[in-house]
Parts: C-alpha cells; sequence; structure tokens
C-alpha cells in the first residue's frame, strides 16, 4: 500500500490556487434594441462573484443581478460591471453603441409619467418648431396650465413658469404663430399633439399658437359620430383612423379647427393621470403639473 505525504510547498500550493480560483470574475452579455430610445437587457454571467456594481456609461448605475437599462439617446457608452466577493473586485467593460431614432422623437417628463411624442413630417413647420423650442429648454418647468377630463390636456405657456395661483394663464406664447398644416392622415384620436390657437373673427387662417399645444385624452367615438364630422366638415377618414378613432377614442370635432402634428407612441396611460388631477374654475391644476422636454437625439 502507497502512501503519499503532501509537502509544505505542496500545501502552499495548494492554498494559492484555491485563493486564486475563489477571485470573482466579471463577464456579460447584451441584447436589446439599438436605436434610441433603447431597452437594452445585460445578462451577468460572472462567476464566483456575491454582489455586482454596473455603470451604463451614462451617468445611471445599478446593483441588479441583470439589470434592463434604458438609453434616451444615441452615441458609444462604456458599460461597466464590476463583479465582488469580499474584498476582491474584477471589473470588465463593453462599449455599447446606440443610432439616432429614424423619427423625429420628443420626450414630455411629468410627475405622474413621461410621454414618448413622434413629430410627424406631414406637418413639418409645426415639427422643426417644436424640436426648436425643446431644443432650447423653452418649455422646461412650464404648466399643463388648462386640464379637462375627457377631453384634453393643454400647456406651453412661458406664462405659466414659477406662475402664482391666481395668475390668468393661456395668452402668452414665444411672439409669433404657424400657419395651419391640415393634413388627411392626421386627426384628433386620443395620445394625439396639437397645436392650440386664437379661436373666431380674430383669426380666420387657423394659425396656431407658436409654443401652446395640447394632448387629446377625448371620448369614445362610433361610426355614426364620424359620419357626421364626414358630413358637417366635407371630409373622408381612412379606414385607419376610423379604426382608432373607434379603438381610443378621440375629439373629432376638432379636425381640420387645429393643427395636429404628432402622436404619444408610450405613456398615454400619463394622458389619463394628469386628466384626472383636481382643478380649479379656470380648469387649472390645483397642485402644478410641471413639464420638461427632450429632444430624443
Amino acid at each position: 500500500m502507497n502512501i503519499r505525504f503532501l509537502t509544505i510547498g505542496s500545501v502552499l500550493t495548494l492554498a494559492i490556487l484555491s485563493a486564486a480560483c475563489s477571485r470573482p470574475t466579471a463577464l456579460f452579455s447584451y441584447r436589446g434594441e439599438d436605436r434610441a430610445p433603447a431597452e437594452v437587457q445585460f445578462e451577468n454571467i460572472s462567476e464566483n462573484a456575491e454582489s455586482f456594481e454596473w455603470n451604463f456609461g451614462d451617468g445611471d448605475t445599478s446593483m441588479r443581478v441583470s439589470p434592463e437599462h434604458r438609453y434616451m439617446e444615441s452615441g458609444e457608452y462604456k458599460v461597466q460591471l464590476t463583479a465582488i466577493k469580499g474584498k476582491k473586485k474584477r471589473t470588465t467593460e463593453k462599449i455599447v453603441k446606440i443610432e439616432p431614432p429614424k423619427f423625429c422623437l420628443v420626450e414630455i417628463q411629468t410627475k405622474f409619467g413621461n410621454m414618448l411624442i413622434q413629430l410627424d413630417d406631414a406637418t413639418p413647420q409645426h415639427r422643426d418648431n417644436f424640436l426648436k423650442l425643446a431644443d432650447e429648454s423653452f418649455f422646461d418647468s412650464l404648466l399643463f396650465h388648462r386640464v379637462i377630463s375627457g377631453f384634453m390636456l393643454q400647456g406651453g405657456d412661458p406664462a405659466s413658469k414659477n406662475a402664482s395661483p391666481r395668475q390668468a394663464l393661456g395668452a402668452g406664447g414665444p411672439g409669433y404663430t404657424l400657419p395651419a398644416e391640415f393634413v388627411d392622415t392626421l386627426a384628433h384620436v386620443k395620445g394625439s399633439i396639437a397645436a392650440a390657437r386664437r379661436g373666431g373673427a380674430a383669426n380666420p387662417q387657423k394659425r396656431s399658437s407658436g409654443s401652446q399645444f395640447y394632448i387629446v385624452q377625448g371620448r369614445p367615438v362610433s361610426d355614426a359620430q364620424l359620419n357626421q364630422m364626414e358630413a358637417e366638415k366635407g371630409i373622408r377618414y381612412s379606414r385607419k383612423i376610423r379604426e382608432a378613432y373607434k379603438e381610443l377614442g378621440g375629439t373629432p370635432f376638432l379636425d381640420q379647427e387645429y393643427t395636429v402634428f404628432g402622436r404619444v407612441i408610450e405613456g398615454m396611460e400619463v394622458i389619463d393621470k394628469i386628466t384626472e388631477v383636481r382643478t380649479d374654475s379656470r380648469d387649472r391644476p390645483v397642485e402644478d403639473v410641471i413639464m420638461i422636454v427632450r429632444v430624443i437625439k
């Protein structure tokens, strides 16, 4: 019978190897969208770690094992994952490349959530004007100063910034108006964004406010109502618009009266949350609903 004895050197070698094997390894992969705004899912395939630290390269971090992250702007982001075990750490990094969006997108941020809006190329003057104002931070800290349940929420009056509770709002603007851009492919379906304007004989051309806009909530709409609007206004709704009205609701009586220039594509529930707030006799929310508007690039 052979008996082997470990030498002191062998024991030390095993101890060193054991310590080396106990070090954490940091490894990850990712998948998801590659155009802003992009949802990216990170899969952590690290080994021998007790906790993790993520740096997504855009200022945000996480300590979740396999987090999901939303990139709001295009660019190249250096993503770092640090795997931790006791006092030992290992870090690895990869470059995540996010391309610009295919469409003109803006995000309206509120305390009730965010709305992602696609501006329509069929209304280029309204599209470009809204993008310009958003880039200049014109809308930031302004209020949704007029909110009517079952109808819409309106904002964009520069006088609403830091406005006192009793201050009358709704007459302000950037000092210019825009020509109406009525197109058959756009209607006042729920989630549509449209330009406010002065009404009546003072504005026969139906020119739009340079900055004030509203987002439609509306009410259920039937085929009979759409037929009536077609007869009264001399218009013809496409099958797509009819189906959208019947599915989502809206305010068809405003069609061809106010310029629709985009629609909410994410965050429709925010519309309903805002229209539930308590308002005063002028339809102004009792508690301010402040907006921040950013262009997705």
